[in-house]
């Protein structure tokens, strides 16, 4: 089939591989423009564009898609079947949406309707939740609002991490774009409403980052290193400096009497008030009193410093 592809980041660029390895013919490649980054402000290309680029597509990079009367003209007279759209980041107008016979196709990570919206897969991981997937659905005007084609569920490891996850949901992604492709071109897509009852998943903010040692339960601080892993980071203060957890476990009763009974005593675990430390050893680790529960950290980022792990950390430096 004729396709014109929008999507802009790693998580779009593996179902442009997908339909492009898959033999569909790509008229067009539609992504966000260039941005600088980085100390010089250099312009870099989204992922998308720059397999584009070295598979010779067409590609279009307009700031504003609504109201660009230009760019809608121009995806018309390339005449699509279909239009496949995955975290592209804008919402689509009526006149674009209308433009295939075949229908706007996009591919969201999360099992529909559920997680409607911008982090599906950070809010998954954020809210400890055991299962995701990815569906693949009609397009209509509203956010995550069309009818749902293909789901595949998947399992989300204890420890598993937010990009951890989104790798495996952005090959998962391209798979199913591409079988849904095969069905719809066969004329055998399935189409099913989502219906009234939807959860929202909307942007990360920096505030949510804080750890709150009081009022947050061991398990919610947990899942929130998971989930802002490699976004942002969940942070802390100590001595007035700000310090990033990037990987931690939950201690279990094992390692709490063979390790930290071992080496402070039962009172001094129990006295210990939620955000203490309780060890720091580089040799066993660094444990920290939780309200329910203790942390252990297993990657750590001082103030203007790099990530590394707990063992370099506390070779140089004491909390």
């Amino acid at each position: 089939m004729k396709i014109v592809f929008m999507g802009t980041p790693d998580f779009a660029l593996e179902s442009l591989k997908a339909i492009y390895e898959a033999g569909h013919e790509i008229i067009g490649v539609v992504t966000n423009p260039d941005k600088p980054k980085g100390r010089g402000m250099k312009m870099i290309a989204s992922p998308v564009k720059e397999f584009a680029l070295e598979k010779n597509l067409k590609i279009f990079q307009p700031i504003k898609i609504r109201t660009n009367l230009e760019f809608i003209e121009e995806i018309k007279k390339l005449n699509p079947d279909v239009i496949c759209v995955v975290a592209y980041g804008k919402i689509l107008p009526k006149e674009i949406l209308e433009i295939p016979k075949l229908g706007c196709i996009n591919v969201h990570a999360s099992l529909l309707p559920k997680y409607r919206g911008a982090a599906p897969i950070q809010w998954a991981v954020l809210n400890g939740d055991k299962t995701t997937g990815v569906t693949t659905m009609y397009m209509d005007e509203g956010m995550d609002t069309g009818d749902i084609i293909l789901k595949e569920k998947v399992e989300i490891g204890e420890e598993e991490t937010t990009g951890e996850l989104w790798d495996r949901l952005s090959k998962i992604g391209g798979k199913l774009l591409v079988k849904t492709l095969n069905q719809l071109e066969k004329g055998i897509a399935p189409r099913e409403k989502q219906g009234e009852y939807f959860t929202v998943a909307p942007m990360l903010n920096k505030k949510m980052a804080e750890i709150d040692w009081n009022g947050q339960t061991v398990e919610e601080i947990h899942d929130l290193v998971r989930g802002l892993n490699p976004i942002m980071g969940a942070y802390t203060f100590y001595n007035n400096k700000k310090i990033k957890f990037w990987k931690v476990k939950i201690v279990n009763e094992e390692e709490i009497e063979n390790v930290l009974k071992q080496e402070i005593g039962k009172e001094e675990i129990e006295s210990a008030t939620p955000g203490n430390v309780l060890l720091q050893d580089s040799k066993k680790g660094l444990y920290i009193k939780a309200k329910d529960g203790i942390l252990k950290v297993l990657e750590i980022q001082g103030e203007n410093a790099k990530r590394m792990s707990v063992h370099d950390f506390l070779l140089g430096n004491i909390l």
